[in-house]
């Protein structure tokens, strides 16, 4: 797998070990990437990794998932525009599954995160 980071690597170890992971991708050459707006300045953001969770439903959830160590400006709206409008804006489609978004910030706790995560993730479809 291409990695960018150690971060990214430690990601796909915890991904590797999750008994919830069905599959995960690294997004690169997928082709997959999202707009958004740099004020008036249109720009495309291509997160680190797809992954296929099973949430306990019939369907799994396809989670995004970023790794970020420096926060900058263009990283907030990213994770903005990803959370208020590409992830609500997929799941109201109703055509492609159900759609998540995550970007760890902390190297060290990305396995403890990705667990609670998970739990999350997890009791909220078997309350819906």
């Amino acid at each position: 797998m291409v990695l960018d980071s150690d971060w990214e690597a430690e990601l796909a170890r915890v991904l590797e070990a999750h008994p919830r992971v069905l599959a995960y991708v690294k997004n690169q050459g997928l082709g997959f990437e999202v707009p958004y707006r740099d004020g008036a300045v249109p720009r495309r953001y291509l997160p680190d990794f797809l992954v296929r969770l099973d949430v306990g439903t019939p369907e799994p959830l396809t989670l995004v998932l970023e790794t970020k160590g420096y926060r900058g400006t263009d990283a907030q709206l990213k994770a903005e525009t990803m959370a208020v409008s590409w992830v609500p804006g997929v799941n109201a489609l109703a055509g492609h599954g159900r759609w998540a978004f995550f970007e760890f910030r902390e190297v060290f706790a990305i396995e403890e995160t990705f667990g609670r995560l998970v739990d999350e993730l997890t009791s909220v479809s078997a309350a819906a």
